[in-house]
């Protein structure tokens, strides 16, 4: 079985003190870096959803700055910006290398941080390691989806047509070809017994794009995040016809059939988590890891959740990181046996 789970995401007092944080400022201001105990934060804090607008970084994003602001466990200004581009790797390496310091700049992402930096196509040369972990915050499955109007009613009609042409069908998704959408896509497929490399993928920058791409007609099945679907298919435009859980979801979900109950032993867990910059002050580390940890804790984040139809599967900095390295030797195993490790 092959998932992304098994195989494949923080006062001073006294004159001495009020002394030492003069000194500190008057150094931050010579070197024009940001110096330990000034209270961080001082400025306002950009959460970066590096994907366009619509998919699953970007409604984590602001779902995560939303509550953050409702709850006033953040009292600096909060601001969500949208940097696509290469599944994630673009807006990585910009981070990796020009903001290794910047702590007022945080980022979500999920399985590309790792996908993007051991497969073989697009490969980025910077991943998880190139960051501070802060936490994981839920977890969500992939989702097969076509149009409400589609000739496909359940998951083995589309894969019976792939089988007998892979290039058939344009399946579609809002990263680059190796990285998760593409996984989430041809998974099911790989599983069924078909080539994967035959299959006609086109990457668009987001779920959002993808979707749209789908009811354009530009593309004929699209691999995503189940919850970036979830309005859409209340509205009824489109019918999703398998999810990659272990078990059947709940809510709007609960008459959607998971792949293995279709007979395709395919499994996809789809994490998501927030990164610091890799040479994060201790102060901002701990400041957000304790904000983070409060958060999650709130009964604002907890229906936050429910309603984008997410589930919280919540871990703390130490705990992701460590999830990150079995993550990575997981995710190293189902590239190589599709083919697509570097």
């Amino acid at each position: 079985m092959f998932s992304i789970k098994r195989i494949s995401a923080v006062m001073c007092a006294g004159a001495l003190a009020l002394s030492l944080g003069a000194c500190s400022s008057k150094e931050t201001a010579s070197t024009g870096k940001k110096a330990e105990g000034t209270g961080y934060p001082t400025k306002a804090i950009s959460v970066v959803a590096p994907s366009g607008a619509g998919g699953g970084w970007d409604l984590t994003a602001r779902s995560f700055t939303k509550v953050l602001a409702e709850t006033k466990l953040v009292k600096q200004p909060l601001t969500v910006e949208n940097k696509p581009g290469g599944g994630g790797a673009v807006f990585m390496a910009e981070y990796a290398t020009q903001q290794v310091e910047n702590n007022d700049m945080l980022f979500v992402n999920s399985p590309p941080i790792i996908i993007n930096n051991l497969k073989k196509e697009g490969n980025s040369p910077y991943g998880y390691k190139n960051t501070t972990p802060l936490a994981q915050l839920t977890k969500d499955y992939g989702a097969i989806v076509v149009k409400a109007d589609s000739k496909f009613k359940d998951l083995k009609s589309v894969l019976e047509e792939v089988k007998k042409d892979p290039t058939k069908l344009t399946f579609a998704g809002g990263s680059a070809p190796g990285s998760m959408d593409h996984l989430v896509s041809i998974l099911p497929a790989f599983k069924y017994g078909v080539d994967p490399t035959k299959i006609k993928y086109v990457s668009y920058d987001g779920g959002g794009e993808a979707i749209t791409a789908l009811l354009g007609g530009n593309a004929d099945v699209i691999g995503t995040d189940a919850s970036s679907v979830k309005e859409f298919l209340k509205a009824g435009k489109v019918r999703v016809l398998a999810i990659t859980s272990s078990e059947r979801l709940s809510g709007d979900f609960k008459d959607v059939p998971t792949a293995k109950e279709q007979g395709v032993d395919a499994e996809f867990t789809i994490w998501r988590g927030v990164f610091g910059p890799e040479k994060m002050s201790a102060e901002a580390k701990a400041y957000w890891e304790k904000s983070i940890d409060k958060l999650v804790q709130s009964p604002e984040w907890k229906k936050e959740v429910e309603t984008q139809g997410w589930e919280l599967e919540y871990k703390n900095g130490a705990d992701f990181k460590k999830f990150l390295a079995d993550q990575e030797t997981q995710v190293q195993q189902l590239l190589e046996a599709l083919g697509m490790q570097k």
